[in-house]
């Protein structure tokens, strides 16, 4: 950012009775940053009361006058992705010049410690560090810190996306806007929000009320033009065995971002966290589980399932994030961008037929089904009008899972994968694995 002192300003100087503030914009309008293609662009700031404001970027120019509170703020008209790169200027008693401005897709990534989790510290890293040489991609890190209330503005600075920046920056959101930008061909920026351990309702804003880690590192970044967020938390809210409850709170933070954001269909992609053998109480990670694929009966979500990418079930944070980030991806590509080719699921439980003594399993997203290692099915379970649950036998037949175990001659309900350590091996032809689900008044959605 370059301050221009006007004439007018230069002269105060030389009167100490007239005082005057500086023209100011939010961090997160500053050169280097990308703006949102195709959507009415929200630009604002501080000055003194009754000053006029002019913003100009390109043709493109719009005036405000600052309010009693010394705020204003101005909307530009919606640009195209060109590939060059702008100016912005803002004039007022002062005149701010940013440069170096990309018009293109913009995202935030947000959440816990494994949205947080550092590219350095994931599996390839080095090789990963050394290629990310992208002029095109940009990044803006938020720093940790609640609010009582919400805030105007953080400490932060976008950066281009160099071997040097790159290393301490999300690595799921890296990996995400990497496959956008290389499938997109547009500049992309990307806005990192999170905090490890933290549980959901600090994020949340419902209900007149909002917590400390939304106010102080959602609400600063409000109104800028976004294209949507991807989400990767529940570890601490499963530990607090919110279960199925959890879904409300999904449904909170979703709703609430939707609202205070001038994108109210802002789509939300969120990671099913990992299988770990850690702390969970027995049930509460299923539950979780449950929770999470209900909440793809909100619109425009998506849900990326990553059972089978935990090298270490000990570790409650999988190293492999970079197939964390092209799964969730697929579903941006699919959804946001219309990709219709892309198989952006794995299979997802629909609906149950009883034939005997075997049941046909029905899914979304089910075009080839095959087993991952090409081992005989895992994870299935059967049980009776008992409940009690035996291992089962599984079969595919097309694009239906055909489940029976001997012993139980009138089953009534399936488990497949539930439990904290699962690893089943059931995915459809594009690889991407099953999300583990139990049959018994089910309450997931299919993102279809």
């Amino acid at each position: 950012m370059r301050i221009v002192p006007s004439l007018l300003a230069g002269i105060s100087l030389l009167l100490p009775a007239i005082a005057s503030a500086e023209v100011k914009l939010p961090t997160v309008i500053d050169s280097h940053m990308v703006l949102q293609r195709d959507v009415p662009l929200p630009i604002w700031g501080w000055g003194d009361e009754g000053e006029e404001i002019t913003v100009t970027i390109g043709e493109n120019s719009a005036k405000a006058t600052a309010g009693a509170d010394g705020k204003w703020s101005v909307t530009l008209p919606a640009m195209k992705a060109d590939g060059k790169a702008h100016s912005l200027t803002v004039a007022g008693s002062n005149t701010i010049e940013l440069e170096d401005i990309l018009i293109g897709e913009v995202w935030v990534g947000s959440g816990q410690s494994n949205m947080e989790w550092q590219l350095k510290s994931t599996h390839g890293s080095a090789e990963a560090i050394n290629a990310a040489d992208f002029k095109n991609i940009r990044l803006f890190h938020v720093p940790k810190v609640q609010k009582p209330a919400p805030a105007d503005d953080v400490t932060a600075d976008w950066k281009v996306c160099t071997p040097e920046n790159i290393p301490a920056f999300s690595a799921v959101l890296y990996y995400y806007g990497k496959k956008l930008h290389e499938e997109l061909d547009v500049p992309v920026g990307l806005i990192n929000s999170s905090w490890g351990g933290s549980p959901i309702e600090p994020w949340t804003i419902a209900d007149g009320k909002s917590g400390g880690m939304y106010n102080g590192m959602i609400a600063p970044l409000q109104p800028f033009a976004v294209r949507g967020a991807i989400w990767y938390q529940g570890e601490t809210n499963c530990l607090q065995k919110n279960g199925l409850a959890y879904f409300d709170r999904m449904k909170a933070l979703i709703d609430g971002w939707r609202a205070s954001w001038p994108q109210k269909d802002l789509p939300f992609y969120f990671v099913q966290i990992a299988p770990w053998s850690g702390r969970y109480e027995p049930g509460e990670l299923p539950a979780l589980w449950e929770a999470q694929t209900k909440s793809l009966k909100i619109a425009d979500t998506g849900m990326a399932v990553i059972t089978d990418l935990v090298d270490n079930i000990g570790d409650i944070h999988p190293r492999n994030k970079l197939d964390v980030g092209n799964r969730l991806a697929l579903w941006a590509l699919a959804k946001t961008y219309g990709q219709k080719d892309i198989v952006y699921s794995g299979p997802l439980y629909q609906s149950l037929k009883v034939d005997g003594d075997k049941v046909h399993l029905s899914f979304a997203h089910a075009r080839g089904l095959k087993s991952r290692d090409d081992k005989p099915l895992s994870e299935f379970q059967i049980a009776g009008a008992d409940g009690k649950f035996v291992a089962a036998t599984a079969r595919i037949d097309g694009d239906t899972v055909v489940v029976s175990a001997a012993g139980v001659s009138e089953p009534k309900h399936v488990r497949f994968g539930w439990h904290k350590v699962a690893n089943p091996n059931l995915v459809n032809g594009a690889g991407l694995p099953a999300s583990p689900f139990q049959t018994d008044n089910w309450s997931g959605g299919t993102g279809e």
